[in-house]
């Protein structure tokens, strides 16, 4: 069998040191079996050793050798094609690895090794005046002069614990003081790097240094083994990681479109709320963060997320720009994470400004004191609402980016008091914009703008207000909207057509690497704005019998969240809640943090974990639960008929075909044992129909994931861009508690939301039905046939979702 160039959906791999191609190639058969198109591999390209994600490259010129090299994928790749299945291949063009043996990344040895003249020099984002002609390198353990005696110099390199630098030739044998002074780099206390570090880095990670794929050699140099594997026809699609930190995505991504000849690809874009995907980008579409959102969307009750947030609000008594409030939250997550994570990546944008207002002729841009033109850049980067602009030196600003910057300045010119003072906003926001024109800091400045604004958004949003403002976890997640996370089928059905007419082959989601919690996880959190008054009550009740233990929580929004957590993940497992909550309140930021650990107040989390959630209140958190399984069934079976049946290309992350149970990475990156035998057992009872009643939640998802997949495969033309989407409306007083939609001319698909309010607001199914299109429809789970006014007791008599195909 040949397998597809376009997916028809893919299964996410976690390639690593563990799992490496001999072992994928041990679950071929399964995924074949599954119904499956395509492996989705994480990266496979030379990384650092030991790496367990591979997103920090080292070398582009070869597959990873401890995966298995290129043999390896290449056997792999042959096994999935005796299958019938095909290779999508994560691909990371925004940054390599800055290791601790340097010679590992060779155009980065040589960077250091011969300074702004080397010849792999373009390979890399350095602010080379700001060092004073050198790179800053925040690796030292404490300041310089105490951390001295560690450092020597060996077999002609330089040498400090397992770090390992090229030397400066002719230099070798200087004193070490001068030695370190003749060098292209600078070694420093890590903590400088926050301040003073010279080089474009991802998001706030020194280890990983920025690379200048813009450069027509670098690209070249950088994606050549990637396409002699798509041309060669290994690996059939990309997943590109972080479009948004190049300095132009859209020319980017036409390059890689022309260089693969049209191969499918897919970008991990995150769209803000309301957000269009740049429609001039000639790719597939996005990771599917997008379709996650307005799926999760369904399954919270706007009522009952209100109602939640009161009680959280109550409970936490947090202020509201320190997680009382979203947008307050994000604005001073925003503030604290470019007055200091991003200092450095401030100042350069700073410096590069002051340059711009020399050169340009007029009074006015060359009057801007330092502090106005610091200020209206920090106004303006911290009211952005998206990632970042994509203005570019080849055409005027679009309309989309024009008004983007232009609201943002008018709220930041309030920061000024004198009036005049506040031109500076106008300034940054044109230079922003492109509007002075290209030029080596014109376009500098541009670029850099927009690459810190998207570095900006994601640390303040995803990771620092994420954790902050926690009324519902599940809300808080990547592309989400945490401050009104609630959407009407409407939106959902409006969100599906406009994929199915601009982007049919997009990627969709609902569990991912990066996923705070996964899809089932968020699943069951949802359920609690379905009766948010008793699980306000209850967080109240376990919080007190913790207490009477002897152990209170450090603070209150520390209980909310790991009552929350613990609910989620449905056990008591220490090690995995202890590891997630660290996390949380490190990312938070608001007692603790990863560069200033507050240890007091994480053993207290600790203590609160140990005696709360994996003590004996966790009893009444279970029995809360169990009342609430129907709901949760309902929840997770729904999710996952939706995302396997809506418009794009559905990717399964693996062991979440069946119920999986997974929070934040590393927690979501371990080792898997996919359901092989259950899945083979499932064959055995049902055949093409449904398998024998009475399953677990985890065999009814695999059997109705295996069932969608397999329908996808056999048959992609009613699913791909050759077909339809159409919104269907039940009928009756429970109508909005059903969403369905029609796929082209044959397949039919149903499910239920809000069903605890389903039972005990709307009193069940009652009258309500779904008028089918004309025709036989055979259901795909249970076999039962169906046709006209289908009553939807009768349609979910046994579940809460239904998968019709058109016999006729």
């Amino acid at each position: 069998m040949t397998p597809a160039r376009v997916p028809t959906s893919t299964y996410r791999l976690h390639i690593g040191p563990e799992f490496p191609f001999a072992a994928a190639e041990r679950l071929v058969p399964y995924a074949a079996s599954l119904g499956v198109s395509h492996l989705h591999l994480s990266p496979v390209l030379d990384a650092v050793r030991g790496s367990e994600h591979g997103y920090d490259v080292t070398d582009h010129r070869r597959v990873r050798p401890e995966l298995g090299g290129e043999d390896g994928l290449r056997q792999l790749a042959g096994a999935a094609r005796r299958h019938g299945l095909g290779l999508v291949l994560d691909i990371v063009p925004n940054h390599m690895a800055l290791p601790a043996d340097t010679s590992a990344n060779a155009p980065l040895w040589e960077l250091l090794r011969n300074g702004p003249t080397a010849a792999t020099a373009p390979w890399f984002d350095v602010d080379w005046d700001a060092g004073e002609g050198r790179l800053l390198l925040p690796v030292l353990g404490g300041p310089l002069g105490e951390e001295l005696g560690r450092l020597s110099v060996t077999d002609g390199t330089l040498r400090y614990a397992e770090h390992r630098f090229p030397l400066n030739p002719g230099t070798e044998e200087l004193p070490l003081p001068d030695l370190l002074d003749a060098q292209h780099y600078r070694l420093a206390w890590w903590r400088l790097g926050r301040s003073e570090l010279n080089y474009r880095r991802f998001f706030t990670i020194s280890d990983l240094i920025g690379v200048r794929v813009e450069d027509p050699e670098v690209f070249e140099a950088s994606h050549a083994l990637v396409l002699r594997l798509l041309d060669e026809g290994v690996i059939d699609g990309l997943r590109v990681d972080h479009p948004d930190g190049l300095a132009d995505p859209g020319g980017y991504l036409r390059r890689l479109h022309r260089a693969t000849d049209g191969a499918w690809i897919v970008a991990e874009k995150i769209l803000a709320s309301g957000e269009q995907l740049p429609g001039v980008w000639p790719i597939a579409g996005t990771t599917g963060y997008d379709a996650l959102r307005h799926l999760d969307a369904l399954f919270i009750d706007p009522e009952g997320w209100t109602e939640l947030t009161e009680h959280y609000r109550a409970f936490t008594g947090a202020p509201p720009d320190q997680g009382g409030a979203w947008d307050a939250t994000v604005r001073r997550a925003a503030y604290r994470m470019i007055n200091h994570e991003l200092v450095a990546e401030r100042e350069r944008l700073l410096r590069t400004a002051l340059r711009v207002c020399r050169e340009i002729p007029g009074l006015r841009q060359r009057d801007h004191a330092p502090w106005a033109l610091r200020t209206a850049l920090i106004e303006l980067l911290v009211r952005l609402p998206v990632y970042r602009p994509y203005v570019t030196g080849e055409a005027p600003p679009s309309p989309v980016d024009e008004a983007l910057l232009a609201t943002a300045a008018d709220g930041a010119r309030a920061a000024f008091q004198v009036p005049a003072e506040a031109t500076a906003v106008a300034t940054v926001r044109d230079l922003a914009l492109g509007r002075f024109g290209e030029g080596q800091d014109r376009t500098d400045f541009r670029v850099r703008f927009a690459q810190v604004s998207s570095a900006l958004r994601a640390k303040a949003v995803e990771d620092t207000a994420g954790y902050r403002y926690a009324p519902l976890l599940s809300a808080a997640e990547v592309g989400n909207d945490p401050g009104s996370p609630a959407l009407p089928p409407a939106a959902f059905h409006a969100f599906c057509a406009r994929l199915q007419r601009d982007w049919p082959l997009t990627g969709t989601v609902l569990t991912t690497h990066d996923t705070k919690r996964s899809g089932d996880v968020r699943a069951a959190q949802a359920t609690l704005t379905e009766r948010p008054r008793d699980w306000a009550a209850l967080v109240t009740q376990v919080t007190e019998a913790t207490a009477a233990t002897g152990v209170r929580p450090p603070d209150p929004h520390l209980a909310w969240t790991t009552w929350q957590t613990a609910f989620g993940l449905g056990g008591q497992d220490r090690e995995r809640l202890l590891a997630t909550l660290l996390k949380t309140v490190r990312e938070a930021a608001l007692h603790t943090s990863w560069t200033e650990p507050n240890e007091e107040y994480e053993t207290a989390v600790e203590r609160f974990v140990l005696a709360g959630p994996c003590g004996q209140p966790f009893e009444q958190l279970t029995e809360f639960a169990l009342r609430l399984a129907p709901a949760i069934r309902a929840n997770v079976l729904s999710a996952t008929l939706l995302h396997l049946a809506m418009p794009g290309v559905p990717d399964i992350y693996r062991g979440s075909e069946g119920h999986y149970l997974a929070l934040v990475d590393p927690d979501n990156r371990r080792p898997v044992s996919p359901p092989v035998a259950r899945l083979a057992a499932l064959d055995a009872l049902g055949g093409d129909d449904a398998p024998e009643e009475s399953l677990d939640l985890a065999d009814e998802k695999l059997w109705l994931t295996a069932t969608a997949l397999r329908l996808r495969r056999r048959h992609p033309e009613w699913f791909d861009q050759r077909a339809g989407y159409e919104p269907l409306f039940a009928e009756g007083a429970a109508a909005d508690h059903c969403v369905a939609f029609r796929r082209g001319e044959r397949v039919v698909v149903a499910a239920t939301r809000l069903s605890h309010r389903l039972t005990t607001t709307a009193g069940g199914w009652t009258d309500t039905h779904l008028a089918l299109p004309p025709g036989d429809w055979r259901e795909q789970l249970s076999g039962d046939r169906h046709t006209d006014a289908t009553p939807l007791a009768l349609l979910f008599a046994t579940r809460p979702v239904a998968l019709l195909v058109n016999q006729d």
